[in-house]
């Protein structure tokens, strides 16, 4: 494997998990004050316009990582939007052991 496809591929990586640790703590705290409505709103169609750009190329690994971080960073910009029960009780549902 060459330099090239080695920086890409851990690019690509970073930037793909890069949401997950945000996720995670939503669903653990079931807060989401801090978030900025306007920075997610413009990553989620930022990520969306990137999907549609590998798409319209044929290219997998824009499709692929895009797509993972639109879904992630989706997901917290609707947490972000959702009224705190709903936030609750999707949380509830993706961990239940935790109670806010």
């Amino acid at each position: 494997m060459d330099t090239v496809t080695i920086v890409g591929s851990f690019a690509a990586l970073a930037s793909t998990v890069s949401f997950t640790p945000q996720a995670w703590k939503i669903i653990k705290s079931r807060s989401t004050r801090d978030i900025s409505v306007g920075m997610y709103a413009l990553t989620v169609g930022g990520f969306l316009l990137w999907t549609a750009y590998g798409l319209l190329l044929k290219q997998w690994p824009l499709i692929v990582t895009n797509s993972i971080c639109l879904a992630l960073s989706a997901f917290i910009l609707t947490m972000k939007l959702l009224p705190t029960q709903k936030k609750n009780q999707v949380a509830d549902a993706l961990d239940p052991d935790v109670k806010a």
